[in-house]
């Protein structure tokens, strides 16, 4: 199968590793809005008068997957934290399962040269995140993603670069074809995930903030999108790549050639992080976008 593809499924198995730390953002209501001709659910909390910060989370899952102890850290930060679910997950609007695409056919057909079939791109994704700047009329935003978040990060900021006061792209990648597959252990853990015969688990996952449903749809979002390096070399906004020493799904060398495609960008790879941000690098975390926000700030006073 496409490396690009199992690279981007296995962004999944963030979630899974992640649901331990869910806990009171599912009892916070989201606010429902119609943006990009799509209903997305969003919600916003921290200072109001603080610095943005628009959050974006990974293939098939919901905001829930943030969990509080991550958001409750950026809060005491004093920022503006907005996060919400993308289209196809969560509150957001879903789409048709009789609609999806057949993979392995668009599998053949991308590597034929041929379009992939897609029932939305990246780009769209990226448009209903600035449509939620637009909502709030806010002129631009901290933009950070994580995992495929941070893939819908990276094209929000090449397609409407003045929108971002800064790029933060956590455990994510170029897109780039020469970087390293995942292992074969994590390819059969993404594979299991995705079987759709079991409606009792996915009913179950779906109420973790987990939507496997989406998988077929956003995977050809990501095929679609392709190697973003010729565009990220592009970039001239403020950036942070940070990604996990120990990531087995997007490994190392995918947070690295980000970093290295995009001029100027800075790169922090920390030890204990998987594909996941466990609760003892957090802090470490935060303290790395704290700093480069801060930096960003002083310079408008």
């Amino acid at each position: 199968m496409n490396k690009i593809i199992i690279s981007v499924l296995l962004s999944l198995v963030f979630s899974l590793i992640s649901l331990t730390s869910l806990a009171s953002l599912e009892d916070k209501p989201l606010t429902i809005t119609e943006i990009n001709q799509t209903t997305i659910a969003w919600m916003e909390m921290g200072d109001p008068e603080g610095p943005p910060l628009l959050m974006i989370q990974g293939l098939g899952v919901s905001h829930k997957v943030w969990g509080d102890k991550f958001t409750e850290m950026l809060v005491a930060k004093g920022y503006r934290v907005i996060i919400f679910d993308n289209r196809d997950v969560g509150q957001s609007q879903r789409y048709d399962a009789d609609g999806n695409p057949v993979i392995l056919w668009n599998l053949l057909k991308n590597k034929l040269g041929f379009d992939v079939t897609t029932s939305y791109s990246l780009k769209d994704m990226a448009k209903d995140a600035v449509g939620i700047l637009d909502h709030l009329n806010l002129k631009d935003a901290h933009i950070l993603g994580a995992s495929m978040g941070g893939m819908i990060a990276q094209t929000l900021v090449i397609e409407h670069p003045e929108r971002a006061r800064s790029l933060i792209s956590i455990m994510s990648s170029s897109g780039a074809e020469h970087l390293p597959e995942p292992s074969t252990e994590s390819s059969n853990k993404i594979n299991d995930l995705a079987d759709m015969s079991d409606a009792e688990r996915f009913a179950e996952l779906n109420g973790k903030g987990v939507y496997p449903q989406a998988i077929p749809r956003q995977y050809m979002a990501i095929l679609d999108s392709g190697d973003r390096s010729p565009e990220l070399k592009k970039i001239r906004t403020r950036t942070l790549v940070l990604h996990g020493k120990d990531d087995k799904l997007l490994s190392l060398e995918h947070g690295q050639h980000t970093a290295e495609s995009i001029p100027g960008a800075d790169f922090v790879a920390f030890d204990g992080m998987a594909h996941n941000i466990p609760d003892p690098v957090k802090p470490l975390l935060i303290e790395r976008i704290d700093q480069l926000i801060q930096a960003i700030e002083s310079t408008k006073l």
